[in-house]
């Protein structure tokens, strides 16, 4: 009975030990990094998987949803991406503008300062809703998968180039246009008590 078990030891033993002496050896060589779309892509059975990393890089998919990126210039701050984030990982801050203050490469026109535009990456699932609900498709999703950092606060992408001063200003403009309007409203409704 004793010497069964000590048999089954040992031979349970030399097959785990002959299965990582096979993965050490075949592990000598590399694998040659292939394209997903490769018909013998699964079919490299031996050598390591590991990639010499950043020398080395797998090849990404023609549909990859990696990092986001803003084309400020082209976004009229309509705020589609926010509401429809499942994570709430946008977050947008608008001015109205007094006037037109130009237009999108599609024609669009811009009515809106953005004071704030800001996606932090380390909430990002990556769903890519937000690309597909953007009307002048300003948002976008790249194939940059790595941006390591050191703290999360570093994840949170700031794409508004605003500084606090302007975005003020703006917001002064804005209020004293509003107070013109209601004041020249009120005017234009009271009786003018001269024709009598």
């Amino acid at each position: 009975m004793m010497k069964s078990k000590l048999f089954n030891v040992f031979k349970t033993v030399g097959k785990g030990m002959s299965l990582t002496l096979t993965h050490f050896f075949a592990a000598s060589e590399s694998r040659k990094v292939k394209s997903i779309t490769d018909i013998n892509y699964f079919s490299q059975n031996s050598g390591t998987t590991t990639i010499q990393y950043p020398h080395q890089k797998l090849p990404l998919p023609e549909v990859a949803r990696y990092q986001l990126d803003v084309e400020m210039d082209d976004c009229i701050v309509c705020d589609l991406c926010a509401k429809i984030c499942p994570v709430d990982c946008i977050e947008i801050e608008s001015i109205k503008a007094t006037e037109a203050i130009g237009k999108t490469s599609d024609g669009t026109t811009k009515r809106l300062y953005a004071a704030k535009f800001d996606i932090d990456m380390a909430k990002c699932m990556y769903c890519g809703l937000c690309t597909v609900v953007c009307p002048t498709e300003c948002i976008i999703m790249t194939d940059t998968y790595d941006r390591s950092t050191l703290t999360l606060n570093e994840m949170v992408y700031k794409f508004s180039d605003m500084s606090a001063s302007e975005a003020e200003e703006k917001r002064i403009a804005l209020e004293k246009q509003n107070a013109e309007r209601l004041a020249s409203k009120q005017a234009a409704s009271q009786p003018d008590k001269t024709k009598k």
